[in-house]
Parts: C-alpha cells; structure tokens; sequence
C-alpha cells in the first residue's frame, strides 16, 4: 500500500487529488451534453475564448474568475452571431472563433505584460493549487451540478428536440444560456488542474467513453463522472510516479481509457462488433 499511501503524505498532492477529483466530476457532466448535441469543439472554443478575459481582469485587477466567464459565454455568442448572420455552419463558426479568441488571448497577455503565466493557462499547473482552489472550485462544481439536477429535464428535450422543446413553450433560449454558463464554469474550474488545451480532454473524453459503454443520458453522466475521477487519480499517480507533468498525464490517460472502450465496449467496440459479426 505504500505506492498508494505514499503521495498523501504531501500537502500538495492531497490538494491536487482534491481539485482533481472535483473537476474529474463536473467535467464530464457538463461534456456529456456537449457529445450528445455533436458540438464537443465548443469546449475547446470556450476554453480558448477565456484567456482574453483573464488578460483584461488581470491588468485592470478585477476578479480573474469574472473576466474569463464574461468572454468565455461572448465567445459563444459571436459563433451565434456568425451563424445567423451567414451561411456559415456551426463547425466553421466555432474555427473562426476558436483561432481568433485564442490569438487575441495571447495578444493581450503580452501587450499587458500579465502576471497570468501562459504556460500554466495552457498546460495547468494542479501541483500549485491551493485550498482557497479547491474551495472555488468545488464551489463550482456545487452550483452547477445543482443547476443540471434542477433542470434536467429541460436539458433533456432541449438537447435531443430543441424545436419542439421551443413548440410547447420552453425557454429555449435561456436554457442555452444556462447550458452555455455551465460549460464555461466547468471550463474555468479545469483550467487551474490541467490547462486550456488539456481541459477539453477531461470534459469530451470520459464522456465520450461512456457513450460507446451506456445509452441513457443520466447513465452517461453518471459513468461519465466516474471515470472522469479515475482517470485524473490515475493521471496524478502517473504524473508522480513517472515524473511527468500532471495535466499532461491526466490527458493521456484520458485517451487511454477511451482506446480501451473503443476497442472493447460490448456494442460498439471494434472488437466486440468483430466478434458479433464472426459468430
């Protein structure tokens, strides 16, 4: 037990595995609807569409988790801008915004000389977060699991029949505002463990893992949530053991169990379709 009880002996390690555990939860969550509406690219657009926000509240000292909410749910609204106002889809959209919130971002933080390190946004630094992070995160994670049990069921028609959701009189817009809220929030809370560029690999891929393993949609949060833990614990021991940087190590590990499920998954794995179609 030693190799497992070993890392607990550290204060930062305790505090990694902490705000791991919170985000290997709520990512996944929130990614799930984002799988199931076939826009997984807007966590990448988002994730990078906050970095102009915390460039701005870092130079004008405002509250750094304001600024990057503020311009992560903008960068939701110029790709619906771009979308009604042309011919252009939802895909190209979110490229176009994805490349320009991106460069803007680091634009900004060097113009602003920000005391933001874009190392540590890009790749995540868990290994510094401290207990006043994981408290906001948590916090987080609190108010917007609470808000998808609250509204789940809106979620539910909105995600797999927004038309008629919009016929019997529901709020579609708002509910698309609430959902875009969430998954900048869960975005946010992710980019302290493990980066702008990681953070949309522990949202998309346990989610995506357990949609080639189950069919209902709170079954997928579920598993989703579970495996999004496992992989982040996996991906710290990892980072500990083999002396490789943690958000790094969560993203591979990430893709590793996806591999797996690919390959395995009873109805949809490449393996067990073989199998099916050989006997």
């Amino acid at each position: 037990m030693d190799w497992l009880l070993d890392p607990l002996s550290y204060e930062f390690m305790r505090q990694a595995l902490l705000a791991s555990f919170l985000v290997g939860i709520l990512c996944p969550v929130v990614g799930t609807y984002l799988i199931v509406q076939r826009i997984a690219m807007l966590g990448d657009v988002v994730a990078h569409g906050v970095l102009p926000g915390l460039a701005i509240a870092s130079f004008f000292n405002l509250p750094i988790l304001l600024g990057a909410f503020a311009m992560g749910l903008f960068s939701t609204a110029v790709i619906a801008w771009i979308r009604t106002q042309s011919r252009i889809k939802a895909d190209t959209a979110m490229a176009i915004t994805f490349s320009t919130f991106f460069s803007l971002g680091i634009t900004l933080l060097t113009v602003f000389r920000s005391r933001v390190s874009l190392e540590q946004l890009l790749f995540g630094d868990i290994l510094s977060i401290s207990s006043s992070d994981v408290w906001q995160i948590a916090a987080i994670a609190g108010l917007v699991l609470v808000g998808v049990g609250l509204f789940y069921k809106e979620l539910l028609f909105f995600t797999f029949d927004p038309l008629g959701a919009e016929a019997l009189g529901l709020p579609v817009n708002r509910i698309n505002l609430g959902l875009m809220a969430g998954i900048t929030l869960a975005i946010i809370a992710g980019i302290k463990t493990v980066g702008v560029i990681l953070v949309v690999a522990l949202m998309v891929g346990p989610a995506a893992t357990a949609y080639l393993l189950v069919k209902e949609l709170h079954w997928m949060m579920g598993l989703g949530a579970t495996l999004g833990v496992l992989f982040s614990v996996v991906g710290m021991y990892s980072s500990y053991y083999l002396d490789i940087p943690s958000g790094p190590a969560i993203g591979l590990t990430v893709f590793a169990g996806f591999l797996l499920a690919l390959l395995f998954s009873p109805r949809q794995g490449i393996i067990g379709r073989w199998v099916s179609s050989h006997t």
